[in-house]
């Protein structure tokens, strides 16, 4: 969600930053820009395009500079539309960009107003570049650096921001509360980015900016103060973990990519477990999982589902009781702190908003034990919380998670079995066979992969649908959930889920004729149930769509149409079920011809509540 990269050099780098641009594209968004000082002069061009219409308009325009920002917009104050579109000037003085939303804009866009400034924008972030040229004029004696830490002072929300003015040429300044911004180091040359992906291959030497940190970019180095203005020593990381991530190869769509990657995703997640410890979270999480009496887990989105079904395995493998919240409701409820529980926050990049929040909420009620189950070993989630396991699921591009939510599930697992040993109800032939299974996964992973061609046949089918109902039974009631999810998020049907169980509390009266209803059927206790779910179904009418295991002796009849599953795999199923929940969704949006890998209205990292 919104992209932000800038450069200082002794070189035109706006080519750079828009190729930056272009790797920054999978997180989302309306529209982009870019602007360079142009000798005296600030210039820019903007697109409510794709970053390819961006970049012509640069090609054409033949617009450079040495010093320079650019971003890509996820609409948030004011439309989608140029006027609203990022770098934002003030007084053709200063440029600037922004993630985040400033909550108190609204006051400082009156107070603004009665010192003069025009407002040609709808969006918080021109109230940003007013403020800094306010400031700037009036109490830092023209110096940028000391007027965008006044400025920070001033600003309510969330935000990552640059800046430039055109009488400080080499001269860019950063500032970060909330929403990701890197520092990345060159020769003779520095930049700014939301996400270190969008400098690889000009550097691999990253500063990653903390809470409340102010940066001033020169050609010389790199000044960092923090929130109390402070001069801050921020460690140096060299990141070189995106080589080739962003390459199509054969596949169709960036999502078709990383769905057919979860076998390798697994199996990295999984290297180096020999054995189940507590020193696969860290070298001090013994003590800490050895004395937690719960669990609190806090995600949003598909991970909010990846902690749902690790509630199934907590409680029956681990026996210890798990509470799942969504994070962006949590902190806004009055809740009963327990000092003793361990709080689990899931994201795949780590700099989810409300999860961030949540996580500091929780800490702020006496919450100690903290573990980030996450994709990215430099997010501000591993560096917030005590504990962690990362899931090396490698880049994810497409907006519709996919290999991100398998690998939490396998991590997740992980800390069940560890749970579950620490507090004595797993023995050593337990641990061998599930360790066993684990290290099958990717095989396993493989067969359902082969069943592509079958769910091609039935996307045909759905694509000329308006709804759909996703129903499974215990753990892989989630599993139906995530499916839901995926169908509505890339191809647009409504999907819903719901426990198969409960279909007489209400969806059973949205059975029709004209409305699929995808089953996921296990091989597992509740399966006869389940089968007098769908006779259920089939009463009314209904199109039965299952993925069932090959043992569960359901087989294709009137208005049943069944593909079957490889093999049952106990309570690792829900790994091997989501597989063609999420082949179903990409086929379905490919047949409806929608932006598979960037869908209307979302952003693959939100970085704003």
């Amino acid at each position: 969600m919104c992209g932000i990269v800038g450069a200082v050099a002794q070189r035109n780098v706006v080519s750079i930053l828009v190729e930056g641009l272009r790797r920054l594209e999978y997180r989302g968004y309306d529209s982009c820009g870019v602007a360079a000082l142009a000798g005296d002069r600030l210039e820019r061009a903007r697109s409510v395009a794709r970053v390819a219409d961006l970049a012509a308009q640069v090609e054409q325009s033949g617009l450079g500079g040495e010093t320079a920002i650019a971003h890509t917009r996820w609409a948030t104050h004011g439309a989608p539309v140029t006027v609203n579109a990022h770098p934002i000037f003030s007084c053709d003085e200063i440029a600037l960009v922004h993630n985040g939303i400033i909550e108190n804009h609204e006051a400082l866009r009156e107070e603004l107003r009665g010192q003069g400034y025009e407002f040609v924008s709808q969006t918080d972030t021109e109230v940003i570049a007013h403020l800094v040229h306010l400031l700037l004029k009036n109490h830092a004696a023209g110096d940028l650096f000391k007027a965008v830490r006044l400025a920070t002072k001033r600003l309510h929300g969330a935000y990552a921001i640059a800046v430039f003015r055109k009488q400080e040429p080499h001269h860019v300044v950063g500032a970060r509360a909330g929403s990701p911004l890197v520092v990345g180091l060159g020769n003779g040359e520095n930049f700014l980015a939301s996400d270190a992906l969008a400098l690889a291959g000009t550097t691999d030497q990253f500063i990653y900016l903390e809470e409340g940190d102010v940066a001033e970019l020169t050609l010389d180095g790199v000044n960092i103060v923090d929130r109390d203005d402070a001069p801050a020593q921020r460690e140096v990381r060299t990141v070189t973990a995106y080589s080739g991530a962003v390459d199509l190869g054969p596949y169709r769509h960036y999502m078709q990519k990383e769905i057919f990657e979860q076998p390798r995703a697994i199996a990295d997640t999984m290297e180096g477990v020999a054995a189940i410890t507590p020193e696969l979270f860290g070298a001090k999480a013994a003590d800490t999982l050895g004395r937690v009496d719960s669990l609190l887990i806090l995600a949003c989105g598909t991970s909010y589902y990846s902690g749902l079904t690790a509630k199934y395995w907590l409680e029956s493998i681990a026996r210890i009781p798990t509470q799942v919240e969504v994070a962006s409701e949590y902190r806004y409820r009055d809740s009963v702190p327990n000092p003793n529980a361990l709080v689990v926050v899931i994201s795949q990049s780590g700099e989810t908003a409300d999860t961030m929040a949540a996580l500091q909420h929780a800490q702020s009620l006496g919450h100690q034990h903290t573990l980030a189950v996450c994709n990215v070993a430099t997010s501000a989630m591993v560096r917030q919380t005590a504990l962690h396991y990362l899931t090396r699921a490698g880049t994810e591009i497409g907006v519709a998670s996919t290999k991100a939510f398998t690998t939490q599930l396998a991590a997740l697992f992980l800390l069940t079995l560890t749970l579950a040993k620490l507090r004595g109800h797993l023995d050593a032939a337990q641990e061998e066979n599930y360790l066993t299974r684990l290290r099958h996964l990717p095989a396993a992973l493989n067969s359902v992969l082969a069943l592509e061609p079958q769910i091609i046949a039935w996307a045909d089918e759905f694509a000329r649908k308006d709804n759909a109902l996703f129903l499974g039974r215990g753990l892989h009631y989630p599993i139906a959930l995530e499916g839901a999810l995926k169908l509505k998020e890339i191809s647009y049907i409504h999907a819903e889920a719901y426990p198969a169980g409960e279909l007489k509390h209400g969806p059973l009266a949205l059975v029709t004729e004209a409305m699929p209803v995808v089953t996921v059927a296990p091989n597992d206790t509740l399966v006869e149930k389940l089968k007098s779910n769908m006779q259920e179904v089939r009463a009314r009418g209904g199109q039965l769509y299952v993925f069932a295991d090959a043992d569960t002796h359901i087989g294709n009849g009137d208005g049943i149409h069944v593909i079957r599953m490889p093999e049952h795999y106990g309570p690792l199923s829900p790994i091997l079920h989501v597989v063609p929940l999420q082949l179903l969704a990409y086929h379905t949006a490919c047949a409806r011809g929608t932006d598979v890998d960037k869908p209307r209205n979302l952003a693959k990292s939100v970085t704003v509540e």
